[in-house]
């Protein structure tokens, strides 16, 4: 796609301004009161998957003085409809559009922002998307389906000078107390820290049903393999055992990334490696039970379902004290919502940045292909590829419906 200049929200309220020939009448919603700011000031947003976590996302904004909510995208007539009224109801207004294909909604060049919650095997292509067409994006965690796709999408989001956010807010709101105790020295050097989480996907095997008339199902598939349509596959609920899209590999990594977004996030900003990738995954058979412990360059360990050692257990070193350092946190008000917000407006990198969003779902993506293949891994973090491994390059990725290619 061809990437064309986005005009400002002033620019493009004075020259809309300019061409009108007849006066026309300012509302005291556009002008702005003291809890909201004039319309040339807020955020115009829209939301892509409007189901589960999304609807909880679509409500943080919508609550937001700052952000003026003009647009829902969902395949799904009534979860689309459902939500455009309740934009309109909270507005009083008739202004918001529902579209079915996510491309109508980026295509339009007043929306500055988009939040994405579709199934994760949509993210990639959403993120970028979003980017080529000039909108920031605040997208749910986990914010990649494979590891070919987190390069493509921090390139996206710098190559257009996007701010992009990852939607994890358990990294800092559910494990400060261990984020602090790392951060404040009282452990002395940290060694290791253990990330208990699972399961991993499965295969679906689920009977064909009859179609819904409500459903765009080909556009819910997407890049994903075409499969028949049954009400438990595309199912949104967080179960990651079953009757969920979230239980099954063509559209998730299972729990191990779905939660791995949470846990991995939280261990890798307690032992402050957010800004790196291992570069060797072990896998440890033991008659407790198998699991993996991650090296990085710096000698940092992190193990994922070590027997008998809890879930974040941290290992530093006894009766050691090092100097405290500043807790990074969330920039502007209203937690990781409010941080993206403020990020769009000062063009400063979010909380959770892509960056380290990436980097975090990075050990869930090679813990999955470790127990897949039942041995150990060796990862080059700049090429992006695992050394001398055939096999395992291979799953770096998976097929993709045309036209939905990365």
């Amino acid at each position: 796609m061809i990437q064309r200049s986005q005009p400002s929200r002033r620019g493009f309220i004075q020259a809309t301004g300019a061409a009108l020939a007849a006066p026309y009448i300012l509302t005291s919603s556009a002008l702005g009161n003291s809890t909201r700011p004039p319309a040339s000031e807020r955020i115009v947003m829209g939301g892509i998957g409007i189901g589960n976590m999304g609807s909880g996302d679509m409500g943080a904004f919508l609550g937001r003085g700052d952000v003026q909510y003009v647009a829902v995208c969902d395949v799904r007539t009534g979860v689309r409809d459902g939500a455009k009224n309740r934009v309109n109801e909270h507005y009083q207004n008739q202004d918001c559009q529902a579209y079915n294909d996510f491309r109508e909604l980026l295509a339009r060049t007043d929306i500055d922002a988009v939040h994405v919650a579709t199934p994760d095997h949509w993210h990639a292509i959403n993120v970028i998307e979003a980017c080529r067409h000039g909108k920031d994006v605040y997208c749910q965690k986990p914010e990649t389906r494979t590891l070919r796709e987190g390069p493509l999408m921090i390139d996206a989001a710098r190559r257009y000078a996007r701010v992009v956010s990852g939607g994890s807010q358990r990294v800092l709101e559910d494990y400060r107390g261990i984020v602090d105790a790392c951060w404040s020295g009282s452990l002395g050097t940290i060694k290791s820290i253990n990330v208990n989480v699972g399961p991993l996907s499965q295969p679906c095997y689920l009977p064909a049903e009859p179609v819904p008339a409500d459903i765009d199902w080909e556009l819910w598939l997407g890049p994903a393999l075409w499969a028949p349509y049954n009400k438990a596959r595309c199912d949104g609920n967080f179960s990651t055992g079953g009757g969920s899209w979230r239980s099954y590999i063509d559209y998730s990594g299972g729990g191990m990334t779905d939660w791995g977004a949470h846990h991995f996030g939280g261990a890798t900003f307690a032992v402050d490696v957010r800004d790196q990738q291992p570069v060797e995954v072990t896998f440890h058979q033991e008659a407790e039970g198998n699991y993996l412990s991650y090296k990085y360059a710096s000698g940092m360990t992190i193990y994922h379902n070590k027997p008998k050692t809890d879930n974040l257990k941290v290992e530093g070193t006894e009766g050691e004290k090092k100097e405290p350092k500043p807790v990074p946190s969330y920039k502007g008000e209203g937690g990781i919502y409010g941080d993206f917000i403020h990020c769009v407006k000062t063009r400063e990198k979010p909380f959770r940045d892509i960056e380290y969003a990436v980097n975090t779902i990075v050990l869930s993506h090679l813990g999955i292909i470790a127990y897949q293949l039942q041995r150990s891994l060796k990862w080059d973090p700049a090429k992006q590829e695992f050394v001398g491994d055939a096999e395992a390059n291979r799953l770096r990725d998976r097929a993709r419906r045309e036209p939905w290619t990365l």
